[in-house]
């Protein structure tokens, strides 16, 4: 992330819930503003989709990936893939969400995949693990762009109490430790609540270790 992006991004979370570190405006406007337009280009070379689940129902978000690996769904499961469904290898993650996570994750590894979630309208992310990945000692690092996010974590189990916070644009939200594998989901957006976007909506990067 250039100087001119961010100056004197302070990576100190500024609440913590539920053992999920969150850092509350970490991106200013500008920051976010470049990290849009790299994510532009990361859609132009490979698409959004609408995934389906294992189940046969289509997820409410579209998505798309970047880095070595993208998070794909559909009759066959849950994985990691090293190409886009057009077939195309995955573009690199932009360097401006590079830096993020190396403020944040603190982890030596370089990140091998940044999913895309695009929500809009009423789409919305249900109560989930992410546990696809070889090795749960590294973090989950999440961007928020655009649209507000009420996200809500719980524990690591099913069931149970939760708790929600809205996410703005520019927050970064880090799963990791007895964090890592707790249920978390989207359970709506605020439309408008942001202008970052052209045409509205939220845009979440999620970063992670695969192998």
């Amino acid at each position: 992330m250039g100087k001119n992006d961010n100056q004197g991004m302070d990576a100190r979370p500024t609440v913590i819930l539920r053992g999920v570190q969150v850092f509350q405006g970490l991106l200013n406007r500008a920051a976010q503003e470049a990290m849009v337009r790299e994510i532009r280009d990361i859609v132009a070379a490979a698409p959004l989709f609408s995934p389906m689940t294992p189940y046969g129902k289509p997820m409410t978000v579209r998505m798309t990936s970047a880095g070595r690996f993208g998070w794909v769904s559909d009759r066959s499961g849950y994985r990691y893939v090293e190409h886009h469904p057009n077939g195309q290898a995955w573009p690199p993650i932009p360097s401006s969400v590079q830096a993020v996570w190396d403020a944040v994750s603190g982890s030596a590894h370089a990140p091998e995949c940044c999913l895309v979630n695009l929500y809009r309208d009423t789409a919305k992310m249900g109560l989930h693990q992410d546990r696809d990945e070889a090795d749960f000692a590294h973090p989950v690092v999440s961007v928020s762009l655009g649209d507000d996010g009420l996200f809500r974590i719980g524990g690591t189990t099913r069931g149970g109490p939760t708790e929600s916070i809205w996410l703005k644009s520019g927050d970064v939200l880090v799963m990791g430790g007895d964090a890592r594998l707790a249920y978390h989901g989207i359970d709506k957006t605020r439309a408008g609540s942001s202008t970052v976007l052209d045409g509205g909506g939220r845009l979440n990067l999620t970063l992670r270790v695969v192998t």
